[in-house]
């Protein structure tokens, strides 16, 4: 075991298990692992085929904790799960062909909207209410265009996973999150086997990874299940805006390169 543990940075250990603990209520766990992989000297692109690999082990620990507690049906669902992967793998098999650009510019536009709804929404609790479209429709199409993003980009797929579960299909929050579990897992293993495919995964990290990832995800769903709306809101809303800020600090990010261009042509010279 000393053996398959070396050169293997704690911190990613530990980044593991702090993002299976924050992907398990709220998503984004990605937000902790892919700039602790960069940092660890993984290419983006294997940060990325890496990541995928970990956050299964999150996505299913956390997906089984709400099943057993009966939070989602497994059986029920697993038409859209089937969706949700099928979108996975058509973003990953195109993520090298669309340009990205416009999805980094307008992403982090999105975070903060849906941080604002779900900070705003009025009676918002665990209680389901009448959704707004059938259930065969969501799946049909909802459900595989969220998990063609994941394929593609990625970052934010829980939150837009639970803004369409809570204002479309109805569900209450913890419903919502132990759905978004399932359909996120699914995602994550289309554009997975897709990655490992074209050689883009460091198994030994993902699996050491996936290991923190399972522990910390276990940990959180048993909170979000014990305490609800009081933990889910709040963190769904730090989620999304710490990851928009993260995105919009990046210097590459096509929005603020724009700005500035802008800016600076508007400028008086």
């Amino acid at each position: 075991m000393s053996a398959f543990l070396e050169n293997v940075p704690p911190l990613l250990i530990f980044a593991a298990f702090g993002a299976g603990f924050i992907d398990s209520i709220a998503g984004g766990g990605g937000l902790v692992t892919v700039p602790a992989l960069l940092l660890a000297g993984l290419s983006p692109v294997e940060s990325l085929g890496t990541n995928k690999l970990q956050s299964l082990f999150g996505s299913a620990s956390a997906t089984i904790a709400y099943a057993q507690k009966g939070h989602v049906h497994l059986k029920k669902q697993l038409p859209s799960a089937l969706m949700s992967a099928l979108g996975g793998v058509g973003g990953a098999l195109l993520a090298g062909y669309l340009p990205g650009d416009v999805l980094r510019a307008f992403l982090p536009l999105l975070l903060i909207a849906i941080a604002i709804y779900f900070a705003l929404k009025p009676n918002m609790g665990d209680i389901d209410r009448a959704h707004r479209v059938t259930p065969f429709v969501f799946g049909l199409t909802i459900v595989p265009l969220i998990g063609f993003y994941d394929g593609l980009f990625g970052p934010g797929t829980g939150s837009f996973f639970m803004l369409s579960f809570v204002s479309l299909a109805g569900y209450g929050l913890l419903k919502a999150t132990a759905h978004t579990k399932l359909l996120n897992l699914a995602s994550n293993l289309g554009g997975f086997a897709t990655f490992a495919i074209l050689g883009l995964v460091n198994w030994k990290i993902g699996l050491l990874m996936g290991m923190a990832q399972f522990a910390g995800a276990r940990v959180g769903a048993s909170l979000a299940m014990k305490n609800g709306t009081k933990i889910i809101k709040p963190l769904l809303i730090v989620v999304c805006l710490a990851l928009a800020t993260k995105l919009l600090l990046d210097t590459d990010n096509p929005l603020r390169v724009w700005l500035s261009a802008y800016f600076w042509i508007s400028a008086p010279q």
